[in-house]
């Protein structure tokens, strides 16, 4: 039986191919995800664990907010003087260190990264843990000058001797470049500048009093974790964070996982994609493979082979395809993380292919996923296999199984279609968006597998609809592709599920994408009523200098600032809340339109007093007029009564649960030495708004970070960001498409192989080549479509609701994109055209005699 079943695995090569292919490009992504996001982590700690002092003394960390408020915590300078008499410290350095600056050429073109990565500026102070090294020029002296490092010099242009602009929050100030450091670990991809020490702490934090952290080095012998207890007992509890080396790059390598969890996920997501869709594709090849194999297993069971026998000859057959294909795959996910990291280096991040980090958990990985799939793909055909009578060997008949009834098809899935249709209707129907998102996730994964289990029950009716044009537009050739199409039901299911699971998808997530912008257009519409809303791209904050050159600009009437400030809240129920409260001047309801449930904007932006969401107060029994007190960051407290509860139906986004609100004085008294988030400006009496742009990008011009943006711009930017998702998307609807395309082909292929001596009898009695070649093309774009339309219906029900889950965050509009969805109809005849090109290539060249001798 084993050597029956290698010569079985070989003789069919060619035929398990393209089933091979959909395991190693599922293997492949599950590998180059865990093999990048391990090189990645391990090169960052060995940076991190380099770079770090033995103990390192920061403001301690009482409030996080996701949102950025351009506050830089400090503490004071003169504690490094007073750690260097601890016991057992060698040596202690206060370091200045801020993110909350933009750096300008003589072009006021920025110096920083484009990728999202910062600009940090620093003390240049040599240490054996310094991260780059002085490679030209020399070190700053002075107030006048800086170093930068080598990358970001390269990248922009910029020599020794020019001239750079350095934004920071106590004011603009120029330096002259005197010297390029370069990396000596793994650039992280940020620009550096480096400045004196006592210039940076007075021109980037206002003070050369401050320092952003102190840095102890631990005498020789002296452990890490004993001196961070002395450093501890030194300073006392509360006040300050001490960390050890290892620590400090423990929580330094969590900040950045959140940025490596993306790129892993969108990585599995497309590994889950190629999973899901190469299962039907491997199902149906060995399915056809055993119907077409049937004289040869009846042949089997007569000479002596018993039923596990057979099952067990076909699912060796299906590790052996996992085994190929999980090797392949490895080898490929090897050089799909090479080319991760070779692109992360076109975003600055520069590590080393030859550092490439392969744990033993991938190789692992991957054949657990390989075999895995293959196996359980193979499963079903093979007890099918195993079911194979003796006597089939003595039938004409080589198909087998096609008049099978599909009741226990019919009953399982419309038991699981009913379970995932309540999950659906649940979550239409709930209140709370994560039980919501729940209940979607339950349905889409059970109306999933529903369609995919009755799928074979709506070939017929469906495919006699979308093919019912056939006979009348290609005769005698259309009527018999349609009738190819619909004489297997359980194949032609299966091989559509791939390309539904995609266009499925893709439904669900355009109607979702389309709502989205259609409710923030309305929203715009209805909130904003700035003639221009001045901001950076990156929704950072920016100096007072730009908030000044603003209003200074001719033609500029009404300005109104945004900041926010970190905060916690006790509420009347007993909870504590973190969140982030945006603080505004008056006259905001110049520029906003904001709608109240009680309260009005005077009565949140006065003195000792906020406003919040409606919503958020009743959940948590808060009335207008209960005082709360409220906590700020660095130990500031106070209590603030609740002057306006505001209705407008919007979530709770970016980390501002309760839409909290307050008079922008607030903020500047308990968050001091934030910066302005927004500006919100109208053209003063006598400019209209046609006017005032012109002016305004003039001035700004000198401030690269910040753009002024109208309502149209606005909209366009949420659109971007928006079509970011979309673009990942359809990047899964590709791989989704090019495994259906494959599937498409094996099924075909083995169909014509099937279907040899009825392909000889036809071409006998007169049919032409092109003629075949038109009757597989119909079949396959039958198929094709019949995949779409269920996967557009499903997606279609999902993009409801889903559009539910977001009504609950305040976006009520529902768009359905149309020319969407005709695009990827019209994209899935073309897709199946595409698919039978080879297969009815192949059966056009059949010698006629040949075909009808064939057994």
């Amino acid at each position: 039986m084993l050597k029956a079943t290698l010569r079985s695995f070989l003789a069919h090569k060619g035929r398990l191919l393209l089933s091979a292919l959909a395991v190693v490009l599922s293997v492949a992504f599950v590998a180059g995800s865990l093999i990048f996001s391990d090189t990645v982590t391990r090169t960052f700690d060995r940076l991190f664990a380099s770079t770090s002092a033995d103990v390192t003394v920061e403001p301690a960390d009482d409030l996080s907010s996701s949102v950025p408020t351009g506050a830089v915590q400090t503490v004071p300078a003169s504690l490094a003087g007073r750690l260097a008499r601890v016991e057992g410290v060698a040596s202690t350095h206060a370091d200045v260190s801020v993110q909350n600056i933009t750096v300008v050429d003589g072009d006021n073109e920025s110096v920083g990264p484009t990728t999202g990565a910062p600009t940090v500026a620093t003390d240049w102070y040599v240490t054996d843990r310094s991260p780059v090294k002085l490679t030209s020029g020399h070190a700053p002296r002075g107030a006048a000058e800086a170093m930068l490092d080598a990358d970001t010099a390269d990248k922009k242009h910029v020599r020794i001797g020019d001239t750079l602009t350095v934004m920071a929050q106590p004011g603009s100030f120029k330096v002259k470049v005197v010297g390029i450091a370069t990396f000596t670990t793994t650039n992280p991809g940020a620009a550096l500048v480096y400045l004196d020490p006592r210039t940076a702490a007075a021109q980037l934090l206002g003070s050369a009093d401050k320092a952003t952290a102190i840095s102890v080095d631990a005498a020789p012998g002296v452990n890490d974790a004993v001196l961070e207890r002395r450093v501890s007992a030194a300073l006392g509890a509360g006040r300050y964070d001490v960390q050890t080396a290892e620590e400090r790059a423990k929580s330094s390598a969590e900040a950045l996982g959140g940025f490596l969890d993306v790129i892993k996920y969108v990585m599995l997501g497309f590994a889950g994609i190629a999973v899901l869709v190469g299962v039907f594709l491997i199902v149906n090849t060995f399915s056809m493979l055993i119907a077409q194999r049937t004289r040869e297993l009846g042949l089997l069971r007569a000479l002596g082979a018993d039923r596990r026998q057979v099952r067990r000859s076909v699912l060796t057959e299906a590790v052996l395809l996992g085994l190929v294909g999980s090797t392949l795959g490895l080898a490929a996910g090897i050089g799909l993380a090479a080319g991760l990291i070779k692109l992360m280096g076109a975003f600055g991040m520069n590590l080393k292919t030859t550092e490439m980090v392969v744990g033993w958990a991938t190789p692992v990985s991957a054949y657990v996923v390989g075999v895995g799939v293959t196996f359980v793909a193979a499963y079903l055909p093979a007890r099918r296999a195993a079911g194979v009578s003796p006597m089939a060997a003595l039938a004409d008949a080589d198909i087998a199984g096609v008049g099978r009834p599909l009741k226990t098809r019919a009953v399982v899935g419309a038991v699981v279609g009913a379970l995932g249709v309540a999950a659906l209707a649940g979550c239409a129907a709930s209140s709370t968006t994560s039980s919501a998102a729940s209940l979607l996730g339950l349905g889409v994964v059970l109306t999933l597998v529903a369609t995919v289990i009755a799928g074979p029950l709506l070939v017929r009716p469906v495919i006699r609809v979308l093919g019912g044009a056939f006979p009348a537009l290609f005769g005698s050739v259309g009527r018999m592709s349609q009738r190819n199409a619909l004489r297997n039901p359980r194949r032609t299911g299966a091989t559509a599920a791939a390309l539904m699971v995609g266009l499925a998808l893709v439904g669900g997530m355009s109607v979702a994408s389309a709502s989205m912008s259609k409710s923030f257009d309305q929203q715009i519409d209805k909130t904003l009523g700035a003639d221009f809303v001045v901001q950076n791209a990156n929704y950072t904050p920016f100096s007072q200098e730009v908030t000044d050159a603003v209003r200074g600009t001719e033609g500029v009437g009404l300005v109104v600032r945004q900041r926010f400030a970190p905060l916690a809240v006790r509420l009347p129920d007993g909870k504590r809340v973190e969140t982030t409260a945006a603080g505004y001047d008056d006259r905001v309801d110049d520029v906003a339109h904001i709608p109240y449930a009680e309260g009005n904007t005077a009565a949140a932006l006065a003195d000792g007093a906020l406003g919040m969401d409606v919503d958020f107060a009743k959940e948590h029994g808060v009335r207008l007029g209960s005082v709360l007190p409220v906590e700020f960051p660095g130990g500031r407290t106070t209590s603030l009564k609740v002057g306006a509860l505001t209705d407008q139906e919007t979530g709770d986004g970016f980390g501002m649960r309760g839409g909290l609100f307050l008079g922008i004085a607030a903020v500047e008294k308990y968050v001091p030495g934030g910066q302005d988030s927004a500006l919100y400006v109208n053209a003063g009496s006598g400019t209209s708004g046609e006017q005032l742009r012109p002016r305004l990008e003039k001035t700004l011009d000198a401030y690269p970070q910040v753009q002024a943006r109208d309502q149209a711009d606005y909209k366009k930017l949420v659109h971007d960001q928006i079509a970011v998702l979309l673009y990942l998307v359809y990047a899964l609807l590709g791989l989704a498409i090019v495994i259906a395309v494959l599937g498409v082909v094996n099924t075909l292929a083995l169909s014509v192989v099937e279907r040899t001596r009825e392909i000889g009898l036809l071409r006998a009695i007169g049919l032409g080549r092109r003629q075949l070649r038109r009757m597989i093309r119909l079949e396959s774009v039958v198929i094709a479509v019949f995949g779409a339309v269920l996967g557009l219906a499903l997606g279609l029900v999902w993009g409801v609701c889903i559009q539910q889950v977001l009504e609950l965050q305040g976006m009520k509009a529902f768009a359905v994109p149309w020319g969407t969805i005709v695009a990827v109809v019209v994209g899935s005849a073309v897709v199946g055209v595409v698919a039978a090109m080879l297969p009815a290539l192949r059966a056009s060249r059949m010698n006629v005699l040949a075909a009808i001798a064939h057994e």
